[in-house]
């Protein structure tokens, strides 16, 4: 299975902030659109990530105010990014070796879409399920030959 496949079936629909607006916006827009990460764009170009943690890390925890501090202060800088053609193991490695849980998607530079680990476990279990269904089927003696 490869990212392209994530991307078919949930869509590449990418929700993205300025690194200039609130993290209070950043984090109603990800509460309206429940989602646990924005990419944080500026001119068309990632300049990085925001996400539920870096609010609970960055803002609460430090005692600072979400409607004052812009996001551009607590993103994410270094964003790890995947293409459409790598596969669902190197996601997982990946977010297991960073600890992240969000790639975005880019295709000869351009965004194609973002991936969660919620996805890559989902894609990962469905594929499971197709093979587990085949060996039965193949052990009952229901298979084509």
């Amino acid at each position: 299975m490869t990212v392209k496949d994530i991307l078919n079936r949930k869509g590449s629909k990418v929700y993205s902030v300025h690194p200039n607006e609130t993290v209070y916006d950043a984090i109603k827009k990800m509460a309206d659109l429940n989602i646990g990460a924005l990419l944080v764009v500026d001119e068309g170009k990632i300049k990085g990530i925001i996400s539920e943690r870096d609010y609970r890390n960055k803002i609460i925890l430090k005692g600072r105010t979400s409607t004052s501090t812009p996001v551009k202060d607590i993103m994410v800088r270094s964003v790890f990014c995947v293409n459409s053609s790598d596969s669902i193991n190197l996601c997982m490695q990946l977010m297991t070796e960073k600890k992240i849980r969000h790639l975005p998607v880019l295709d000869n530079g351009d965004l194609a879409g973002i991936i969660s680990i919620g996805d890559v476990v989902k894609s990962v279990i469905d594929n499971q399920k197709v093979e587990i269904n085949s060996l039965r089927n193949y052990i009952a003696g229901n298979y084509p030959g």
